[in-house]
């Protein structure tokens, strides 16, 4: 089995802002219309398909960002999962919107909810969808905020209209990287997408 998780943080104010952006994905790979089922336990949103015929989970954890480790080690632990059955998808602001790279057993770069998990799963040995947050110049350069407030700003900030169009755009790529992933292993998804 393989679990897929998006980060981001549950409730309302949270919706559609970039720290979002793993849940956002989940939404648009997934459609909206798909019923997440909660766990009071777990404190997840879940839901269960297969990519061929191989059992795939998605999930949501409703921990908040910053205590994301808590819901991904205990599905590791209740599923059994080796590291390398675990993909997460999450913001970087190291990347422009409409832009996403696979990468594996990296450190966190800073992200919180990435801490989280190494530091519950003991372990940096899993694979990471990382989604453009950033705005770019017409030649290509992110444009950054500076400084740990406006960083958080920007972070919780909203996505604008067109910016949601390109990750709903950028999402069909996702998709299809999950499913080489689960299909034919990380290495092959990392020579195609990246």
């Amino acid at each position: 089995m393989k679990l897929v998780v998006g980060l981001g943080n549950p409730g309302e104010e949270y919706e559609n802002t970039r720290h979002n952006t793993g849940f956002i994905m989940l939404d648009f790979i997934l459609g909206k219309k798909i019923e997440w089922q909660g766990s009071k336990y777990t404190k997840l949103l879940f839901y269960k398909d297969s990519i061929a015929n191989k059992p795939i989970e998605y999930i949501k954890p409703t921990t908040f960002m910053n205590n994301s480790g808590f819901a991904v080690a205990f599905e590791k632990e209740k599923h059994k999962l080796k590291l390398n059955d675990i993909v997460v998808i999450y913001d970087d602001i190291d990347l422009p919107i409409g832009k996403m790279k696979i990468s594996f057993d990296r450190s966190s770069g800073g992200h919180k909810g990435l801490e989280s998990i190494i530091k519950k799963i003991k372990s940096k040995e899993f694979v990471r969808i990382r989604v453009g947050i950033s705005p770019a110049t017409p030649s290509g350069k992110i444009r950054k905020p500076k400084g740990e407030e406006a960083m958080l700003k920007f972070l919780l900030g909203k996505y604008k209209e067109g910016e949601l169009a390109e990750l709903k755009k950028l999402s069909k790529k996702v998709a299809e990287a999950i499913q080489v992933i689960v299909s034919e292993g990380k290495e092959k998804a990392m020579s195609l997408y990246n």
